[in-house]
């Protein structure tokens, strides 16, 4: 059984930032209120990060850029959303270690579900997705 260094320590195979905006049209924004709410880990309750408290403000910027994202989407061929599915699986799947270990540190799940199930079963979905869609 491994033992992980809490994030930011040494060893430990994932860090967090002490605050995270939100992303919106391919980029970090900060919310509209300017607000953002303590995020404490169960595995310890100690506060870890910072993240945005967004707003319907913030909402409507997220739409606004799906909504002008959409027409360029749409002119998507299949086998491009396909690969880029496939991809963010890889993308996923080349980080699964820090990716799980962040995950649990978030969540409060134990290290060997995320590593073993979680984050393995998100990149079996886009893989099937990714094929899915070609079929």
């Amino acid at each position: 059984m491994a033992i992980y260094a809490a994030p930011g320590r040494p060893g430990s195979v994932v860090s967090f930032k002490s605050r995270y905006e939100n992303f919106i049209g391919g980029e970090y924004v900060a919310p509209v209120k300017g607000r953002y709410f303590e995020n404490p880990t169960p595995q310890t309750g100690a506060i870890f990060t910072e993240v945005a408290r967004s707003t319907a403000e913030d909402v409507e910027l997220a739409l606004d850029a799906a909504h002008a994202a959409a027409p360029g989407w749409g002119r998507t061929s299949v086998t491009e959303r396909a690969n880029i599915l496939n991809r963010m699986a890889d993308r996923i799947e080349a980080n699964l270690e820090m990716i799980a270990i962040a995950e649990s540190w978030e969540n409060g799940k134990a290290c060997r579900e995320t590593l073993a199930a979680d984050i393995p079963l998100a990149i079996d979905h886009l893989r099937y997705f990714a094929g899915a869609i070609r079929a």
